[in-house]
Order: C-alpha cells, then structure tokens, then sequence
C-alpha cells in the first residue's frame, strides 16, 4: 500500500458510468492525511469561487464590501470571516487572479480595492465549471434510492 492513497478491493460496481479515478473492481480512495488536505482545498474553492465571482458581478471593491455581498445575496447563510477573507484574497493576489490597490471608501476611510484580473475570470471559469460537477455529483447521491 503506497502512503498517499488506499487501494480497496470491492466486488463488483453497480451499473454507473466509470471515472478516472475507479478502474475495473479496484475503486481509488485518499488516504485520510490527503482526505483533510482535499477537504481543506475544496473550502478553498468555494470561498475564492465566492470571492472571484462577486468581483466579476460588481467589479472592484473592498474587502468588507465583498463580505457584505456574499452575506445579503446569501439571505446570511454564508457568512465569511475576516481570517478566511484576506489570506484568501492575499493568495489570489500573489496567483494574478486579483489585482489591489489602496483608494478611499465611501465613508473616507483608506481601504484595499480588489479588482478581478484577465487570469481571475480565466479561473472564475474553471471554478464555476468545477462547482458545477461538484454539485452535481453531490445531488446524484442525494437523489440516489
């Protein structure tokens, strides 16, 4: 057994269309480090795909303000935390994803104004796209009798 992943002998699959990650009777799971390493990367995920898309709605803004959309369009079933949101948004700045650049806010108060970059929308896309896979998977094995 290799250290990053568990191999699991199973009979045989149900009729379901076969993924990458599943071959023949052997189905592929993480171990339980890469699991909670996975798990870490997809809350990532959905916050920088939260992030990048309010900036592709309202165009550039600052950090509170981003927090704010997410939690009135949300009816505040998703609150973000100012210790999520700035390494989150620092992260996007060092990947291109977002630029920043320090303006003065509606109530006269210096703040950081982050901009969606040509990189974030290209990643905005792909995120989207992998949310909706996700999302997908997800209600399949809600819905599953």
């Amino acid at each position: 057994m290799q250290r990053e992943q568990l191999w699991l002998k199973i009979g045989t699959l149900p009729s379901f269309p076969l993924t990458s990650r599943v071959q023949s009777d052997t189905l592929l799971l993480p171990s339980l480090s890469r699991a909670r390493a996975m798990a870490k990367n997809d809350l990532q995920g959905a916050l920088d795909l939260l992030i990048l898309k309010t900036l592709s709605q309202l165009g550039s803004m600052h950090g509170y303000g981003i927090v704010m959309h997410i939690r009135r369009v949300t009816d505040e079933l998703l609150i973000v935390e100012e210790g999520s949101l700035y390494p989150a948004l620092h992260r996007m700045e060092q990947n291109g994803w977002v630029r920043a650049t320090w303006a003065i806010t509606e109530y006269g108060r210096k703040a950081k104004w982050y901009a969606l970059t040509r990189a974030g929308r290209d990643q905005l896309a792909s995120r989207e796209k992998n949310w909706a896979q996700v999302a997908k998977g997800v209600d399949a094995i809600l819905r599953f009798a």
